[in-house]
Formats: structure tokens, sequence, C-alpha cells
């Protein structure tokens, strides 16, 4: 069929609003491994989509789900070992204390449940996020979206708190206080809840600050910033839908990097390499706590086939040892891109935290000012290229890239080889 008359048809069916990436929408038919290919059957390097984890159909993922759907698939009231299986060896790669998990079918989910679990803890409502955040799109966490959600403009049961960057930092703030002054920011925000008569319930971060632009936070910020949240009677609660199952490379879980351990732990889109599988890891005492309280139960959540293709994304990163290939090729990207940021003055800052990559484009180096309307430019002329990435940031200035983590380094030389002939087309 016709690309446009499909547009068309799209939009009569979902909706003239419903989403499309790229000036001309792509017709995608086909995916493997890193690769996706259209109806034309143009082929297109994906560097861009974190939902096929360990690459697009991956034939051992594929082949838990059919072999599993052909036996039984069914809800988690029944005993099945699939689903002890799955639960003991995903929190078996947490720290000791998180040793629970409840499942979900999506991120959105899975921080409802993070949320509920903390206000009934705590018997308080306000939750603290970034002022550029996004961790999902259902009425309950809708208000947490700070990037782009309307509900966070009217809600008082969340509030806000600087990103903190170390690019950029604080007019009058030496970069050794950094940590410290953002740190003081989600101490004065738990006081305002506390004076409002709302109370502080929880943090929630995404600990690679993924939806804010991939940023360097100061050395020593998180940490500070879970002590105030601890003093205060709250919970951490670290969102890793972007920044889990060793997208970093040096550890399974990008929190872990920061020398903190959360009070409970979001998973998303990663989890099941497409299929949709989402899960909470969280303290058993704070579990056995909601559950006394308030019974949950997901009807399609956690069943059989969702823990055979969880367990064969497990499988799969440890056996084609895909953490350590994070490590290795994400240093040919980042080297790669620190050598265009030498030949290309917008580019001011290069960020990159494994098999993840952020580039921020600017005005000048000096004043930092974020340069608009040209990463729209460059991911339209990269996708014209054969190579997909896309944009994140408050000003739409800032290149993402998170491609699936088989990424190799001929993935990763015709990346650069695409990017430098765009910054060059300006």
């Amino acid at each position: 069929m016709n690309k446009h008359e499909l547009l068309a048809r799209r939009h009569k069916a979902l909706g003239s609003h419903s989403p499309l990436f790229y000036e001309e929408p792509l017709h995608l038919v086909k995916g493997q491994g890193v690769w996706v290919w259209d109806a034309s059957g143009k082929r297109y390097l994906d560097v861009y989509n974190n939902v096929p984890h360990v690459g697009h159909c991956h034939p051992r993922v594929v082949e838990a789900l059919c072999s599993q759907a052909s036996v039984l698939n069914t809800h988690t009231r029944y005993l099945h070992e699939n689903i002890v299986n799955y639960a003991e060896r995903l929190t078996s790669l947490f720290d000791s204390s998180l040793a629970t998990a409840m499942f979900a079918c999506t991120g959105s989910e899975a921080n409802e449940q993070a949320l509920r679990m903390a206000r009934h803890h705590t018997g308080k409502q306000g939750i603290i996020v970034t002022d550029s955040a996004y961790h999902g799109n259902t009425e309950a966490v809708s208000e947490l979206g700070t990037e782009f959600m309307p509900d966070a403009v009217t809600t008082k049961r969340v509030k806000g708190i600087p990103i903190p960057d170390s690019y950029k930092g604080v007019e009058g703030v030496a970069p050794e206080d950094l940590a410290d002054h953002y740190a003081t920011c989600v101490k004065l925000a738990i006081e305002e809840f506390e004076e409002e008569g709302i109370g502080f319930a929880g943090l929630l971060l995404c600990p690679e600050f993924a939806n804010e632009g991939l940023v360097n936070v100061p050395p020593g910020f998180m940490e500070k910033a879970v002590t105030h949240v601890h003093q205060a009677g709250g919970l951490f609660i670290a969102d890793e839908v972007q920044g889990g199952f060793g997208r970093t490379g040096y550890h399974w879980w990008s929190h872990q990097g920061e020398n903190v351990v959360p009070d409970i732990v979001t998973l998303g889109k990663p989890m099941g390499n497409g299929h949709p599988l989402s899960g909470v890891i969280v303290r058993a005492d704070l579990l056995d706590e909601f559950g006394q309280w308030s019974m949950y139960f997901n009807t399609f959540a956690g069943n059989p086939v969702s823990c055979a293709v969880g367990m064969a994304v497990l499988d799969v990163l440890e056996e084609e040892q895909l953490l350590q290939n994070s490590v290795q090729t994400g240093a040919i990207v980042a080297q790669g891109l620190r050598k265009l940021q030498n030949r290309h003055e917008i580019i001011g800052d290069v960020r990159d935290k494994g098999l993840f990559f952020a580039m921020e484009l600017v005005e000048d180096r000096n004043s930092k000012a974020p340069l608009a309307g040209v990463a729209g430019r460059i991911i339209n002329m990269m996708c014209k290229k054969g190579v997909l990435i896309s944009k994140i940031g408050r000003n739409d200035n800032i290149l993402k890239m998170r491609p699936p983590m088989p990424f190799n380094k001929d993935n990763a030389e015709q990346l650069l080889q695409a990017l430098d002939e765009c910054f060059s087309a300006l």
C-alpha cells in the first residue's frame, strides 16, 4: 500500500495527533538485530530503540515466547515454575535488600505501583521528580511528567527540582559545590511538602537522567539526595526503564554506578524485548506491608509466557556478553563523538553511559545557549542516510542515541560517518 494512503487511514483510525517519527514517516515491515527495513526494502541502522534490547526479533526470545505459548499461558493465580524462577533470577541481580518482585505490563503500571507503595508506607502524598521528567502516561503517573504532560502543571502532589546538570551548572555555584546545591533543592522540596500539609512520600528519579538529556550529575549528588529522603522518612524510587538491564555496561542497573540502594526499582521497556513486560523490585517488608493493605493482581502481568521471554532476555545478555559489548562498543562511539565535537562547534557537550549517548547542541560553547531547530534537521537527515536517532531535552537540542545492545564496531563506524556528513552539510 502507498505510504501516504496508509498515513491517511492511520489519521482516520487513530486520530491526527497520534505521534510519528520523522518528517517523512517510516513504514517499517521487518526487524532483525540492530536493523529494520521499510516497505520498499530499504534497511536502516537502529540507533534509537531500547525496546528490542537484545536485538529485533532475537531468535532465542522468539523461540521462548512461542514454545511457552504453545503449552500454557494463564495468570499468576496458579503456581508455575516460570514465574518463580524468573522472579528469583531477576532479584538476584540487585542488592540483597531488594529481594521481591511484582510484575506488570508497562513502565507506567510499574511506576503506579511504586507510588502506591510509597504513599501507603509513609501515609503522605508528595513526590519529587526533576523539572524535566517523564515516568509514564496513565492518569496516576502523568502528573510526574514535568517534561511535557499537562497534568504536571496543576498537581499539588508533585514538585520538580532542577536537573542536577554538571555541564551547565548554576550561576554563582562553584563546580565542587554543585552536588550540595542540587541535594539542598531536594531537601527544600521535602520541607515545602511538609509545610503545605501534603507531606513527603518519595523521590522518583531515572538514575541515568535519560529524559533530562543523559546529564552527568555532580559526583555525590545521588548519595546526598537519598540521605535527605531517608532522613525525612521517604522512599527512593529508581526508574530503570531506560538505564537498566546492562545498558551502562559496567552495571546491571544504572543506580549501581551512583553508590545508592533504592527502596523500590521500576523496570519496563527492555525487560521483554518488545513483549509487554515490566516489573517492580522492592524490599520485602514494603511489599508485605502493601499486600496486607491492598491486593495487587494484574491479569496479564508476569504470566508464564512473559516470564519465559524475560528469562530468555537475561540468557542472551549473559551468553552473548552484551554488557561487555556495551563497554567496548560504547567506548568506540564515545571517542568518535568527541572527535566530531572537535570538528563541529555547535556540539557543546558529549555524554556517554555505555550504549547510551547524547550530544547537546549549542549556539556557542561559552554561553552554552541551546541551539534551536538543528537537532530536528539532523535526525531527519540521518534517517535519509539510513540511520535512526532521536532528540530529547527541554529545548529539543540534544541528540539521543540508544541502540540495541548487540550494536558493534561496524555499526558504530556507520553511525559516526553519517553524523559527520550531516553536521558538515548544515
